[in-house]
């Protein structure tokens, strides 16, 4: 009886599979959203013409589709298809893969190894590859949502070539539910509006979005439509791809202070919005905050910096929701203001200077005399109180006699720097004068 039977459950589990599932492209001309690799011209369709192919590294977001254009990959170059995870996968895991591609090999049939999470993997176990790798024993394909460059071994690097799989735009992700409707026979029970908004929760994943179709068409009654509240009741919201501790985290945060230095408020709001939006720690924004002002704004506006230290006050005292709108403002301010790098420039200059220099002793007519050994050494012989000089300004040098004299801070004339300008311009006109260099 369960022979007679197999068929007929095979096909129902077959249409229990997730619609994601069902959906995976036959061919790497079907693959949607990464035709820079799959077109007619790609990087993977020349490698197929040529009869060649090398080890890769897949980077991109989830749902992209490097495990469907890795298994598409081995079965159009006539390689056989291994897979693992380096989450679940050890050493041991490794060796039984190895072995079972030489037996392949020597039987003259080459194995595509696709690694998914490989980034996963600690340094030992990366290089574990290389031997395999060179002497041709796997083809390795790893997959990675992690910046190779950071995550992966550059001996492994060395050996493969890394291909950047991107998001699916909205078109991409359009093209995807239209396939879900013809295969589904029947179309989403939405209105533009909320298919609009469906296809903005995807957030360029291709399997979240038919993972979201899947989950409106199970909520619709006979003939109904959801509008986008409606929309909104029967999907949970699908959190924006974001990793604290991982690529999504550095490059947020680079965008905002880049906007801010560049005096773009609204392009530095927007990135601000988006690490709240995905959870970021306020605190830890606060901070980096705190840093832009003193590094992008400096002296041209000193107020920028107590704004800052306000704001993140203001979020310790206030808490969430209330207190983001003190570091949004914060954010503006700092956009918004003058800007000035020249207190960064000058503490990097003369921290190389300091290090150059070891420790050279300071003139000594500016070291205090306490002993009378001092006093007899020459220790504060002929120095000039400053506030009894004429513009309350004795114009010495105050630095070591061996090293000369450096100009370190020279600031630009933008904002309330364009004030210290004047004085220090004063100050060196006065120096010369007075014989201090």
């Amino acid at each position: 009886m369960s022979d007679l039977f197999a068929p007929q459950m095979s096909k129902e589990m077959a249409e229990r599979r997730p619609l994601a599932d069902r959906l995976r492209p036959k061919s790497l001309a079907e693959v949607t959203g990464q035709e820079h690799l799959t077109g007619e011209d790609g990087v993977l369709a020349r490698m197929i013409a040529s009869g060649s192919l090398g080890s890769m590294i897949f980077w991109g977001p989830p749902g992209t589709g490097k495990t469907t254009v890795a298994r598409l990959l081995s079965g159009e170059a006539g390689l056989a298809f291994e897979q693992i995870s380096a989450i679940f996968s050890g050493v041991a895991d490794l060796k039984k893969v190895f072995e079972s591609a030489r037996l392949r090999r020597m039987e003259g049939r080459q194995t595509l190894l696709f690694v998914d999470e490989i980034h996963r993997f600690n340094r030992a176990q990366q290089d574990s590859f290389l031997p395999v790798m060179e002497d041709g024993t796997v083809i390795l394909v790893g997959a990675t949502t992690e910046n190779p460059s950071f995550e992966l071994n550059a001996a492994l690097l060395s050996r493969a070539r890394v291909l950047t799989f991107k998001s699916h735009d909205e078109a991409s992700i359009e093209t995807l539910l239209k396939r879900a409707e013809d295969t589904e026979g029947k179309p989403l029970p939405l209105d533009a509006d909320a298919r609009a908004s469906l296809i903005r929760m995807a957030d360029g994943d291709g399997r979240a979005s038919l993972t979201l179709a899947e989950e409106v068409w199970r909520a619709a009654r006979p003939g109904e439509i959801f509008d986008t509240e409606g929309l909104g009741r029967i999907v949970q919201r699908r959190a924006p791809v974001y990793d604290k501790g991982q690529d999504g985290h550095y490059n947020l945060i680079s965008a905002l202070h880049k906007a801010v230095r560049g005096s773009d408020p609204d392009a530095a709001l927007y990135y601000l919005c988006r690490m709240f939006d995905a959870g970021e720690d306020p605190l830890y924004l606060g901070r980096r905050l705190v840093r832009m002002a003193v590094e992008d704004i400096g002296l041209a506006d000193p107020q920028a910096l107590v704004v800052c230290n306000a704001a993140k006050d203001a979020y310790d005292y206030l808490g969430s929701p209330e207190g983001e709108l003190a570091l949004a403002e914060a954010c503006v301010y700092l956009a918004t203001a003058p800007k000035s790098n020249g207190v960064y420039v000058a503490y990097k200059a003369a921290m190389r200077a300091a290090k150059e220099h070891g420790s050279l002793l300071p003139p000594k007519h500016i070291l205090n005399a306490p002993t009378k050994l001092m006093k007899g050494e020459g220790y504060g012989d002929g120095y000039l109180y400053d506030h009894d000089q004429p513009d309350a300004f004795s114009g010495q040098d105050y630095f070591p006699e061996k090293m000369g004299r450096k100009t370190f801070y020279d600031p630009p004339e933008r904002g309330f720097e364009r004030e210290i300008r004047k004085r220090l311009d004063w100050w060196a006109k006065l120096r010369r004068e007075r014989g201090g260099g």
